[in-house]
């Protein structure tokens, strides 16, 4: 389709930290309707879907906003200026895993929530793991990893277990492109 559905008519900044900024757009629709959308821009980030044999390590933290822990892929956010997502996917799993990967394969890409959101993610596959020392930040206090087979890791996906949205979107990604 060409041109834009939606103009945007005015910008203002909401809200910003050193994470996020959230911006509230004064928008006009194709037919002159106005309107207002609340935009979250975020750095792209990487996930990592680390496979040994048939297990698939995950890590479990608790997350504030939903006051939970839950299991999901290893992932993290690109550091301001950075542009190797490859690098920011290997720092990552040695962070949150203490595991290095002699493979990184890039699945793909995914957006996180197109309908508020702009950040984009990439999908990687890491093989051939091995032992590494990580350091976690701050913000990663409590985190564990463990190893799932992936027949467990389905009936996580079956039962409800794994919530984590962009874990899933991963796993499917991986298994649709036969990478898993």
């Amino acid at each position: 389709m060409a041109g834009h559905e939606i103009t945007t008519t005015s910008s203002r900044i909401a809200y910003e930290n050193r994470w996020m900024r959230v911006r509230e757009d004064r928008i006009a629709y194709a037919d002159g309707t106005p309107g207002l959308y609340g935009v979250v821009e975020k750095r792209d980030f990487v996930l990592v879907a680390p496979l040994d044999g048939d297990r698939l390590h995950l890590v479990e933290q608790y997350r504030y906003p939903i006051q939970q822990r839950q299991w999901e892929f290893p992932q993290g956010l690109m550091d301001s200026g950075e542009t190797d997502h490859a690098a920011c996917a290997r720092r990552e799993l040695r962070e949150e895993t203490g595991l290095d990967a002699a493979s990184l394969v890039e699945a793909g890409e995914l957006f996180l929530a197109a309908g508020f959101c702009t950040q984009p993610f990439r999908v990687f596959l890491a093989t051939g793991l091995s032992p590494a020392a990580g350091v976690r930040d701050p913000e990663e206090q409590g985190m564990t990893t463990r190893a799932f087979a992936l027949s467990e890791f389905e009936a996580m996906l079956r039962d409800g277990t794994m919530r984590d949205s962009v874990s899933v979107a991963a796993f499917g990604l991986l298994r649709a492109r036969g990478m898993l």
